[in-house]
């Protein structure tokens, strides 16, 4: 698999959380891919949550977690970094903003709507106050929410709707220009207008940023994927393009989940 279409890899990767007997994730392979999105399908409970935190070491917040095998993050030039491998505080918070998540329910922080948006670009570095109005305006745009907020930047942000919210969520990820975005249900929490609204600005994101999405609607995935991967009970049973999956998919265990036949 050549380097330059591939953002991120997963390589035989085991994960236990604390005082568990056996693995929640046992020896996944996923590629990510860049600028595509890809969707993690499965019953509750298979580990696609849990995956998908691990992409960002999330899981790190409470300590006793074992990982096992290897998480590779190509950086561009070539330089590949094995995430597992990280220590030290300031790496976390870099790698977090190179690989951003965003959650089932939104979680504006306590704050204006600007200071949102600015709290990581000023974590990382930007004080110049042109430089962050610029950037936050950028990042605002991106996330389809520029028009909506543009007058009430001051104004803070849990006054929003739960559509709005989560779209300002997204801009705060944006803002960092990260290489990938991680979904955990994104629009589960969300009314079907806003849920169109944010499946939109997904699919224009994937210009920018690689995509992994987690959902639980089938026909989201279907609809946004380029590709998908199907988990059960810890294990990564199929991944190929979405349409492969979805129309003609290689293992029973995914047709039988596809069909409704279980799940």
């Amino acid at each position: 698999m050549s380097d330059s279409n591939v953002v991120m890899e997963v390589k035989k990767f085991s994960f236990t959380y604390p005082g568990a007997p056996k693995p929640s994730l046992k020896k996944i392979n996923l590629p990510v891919r860049k600028n595509k999105i890809t969707a993690m399908i499965g019953p509750s409970g298979c580990g696609k949550s849990t995956l998908l935190r691990s992409m960002n070491r999330i899981h790190d917040l409470y300590p006793g977690n074992k990982y096992e095998g290897e998480i590779i993050l190509h950086h561009k030039g070539g330089k590949q970094e094995n995430i597992l491998e990280l220590k030290k505080e300031n790496d976390f918070i870099r790698l977090r903003q190179e690989v951003g998540m965003i959650f089932q329910k939104p979680t504006p922080f306590p704050m204006s709507i600007f200071d949102n948006v600015a709290y990581g670009l000023r974590l990382s570095g930007i004080k110049n106050k042109t430089e962050l109005q610029d950037r936050v305006e950028a990042a605002l745009k991106g996330a389809a929410i520029w028009e909506e907020t543009k007058d009430r930047l001051n104004e803070n942000a849990l006054g929003m709707s739960g559509g709005q919210q989560q779209r300002l969520c997204i801009a705060r990820a944006v803002a960092l220009k990260p290489r990938v975005l991680l979904f955990d249900e994104p629009t589960s929490a969300l009314d079907p207008i806003s849920t169109g609204a944010i499946e939109e600005l997904i699919a224009e994101l994937k210009e920018e940023v690689s995509v992994v999405i987690v959902t639980h609607n089938m026909q989201q995935a279907s609809r946004l994927s380029d590709y998908t991967a199907f988990m059960y009970l810890g294990e990564l049973i199929e991944y190929d393009k979405t349409e492969k999956i979805f129309l003609s998919p290689s293992e029973k265990l995914t047709e039988d989940y596809i069909t409704g036949r279980f799940g």
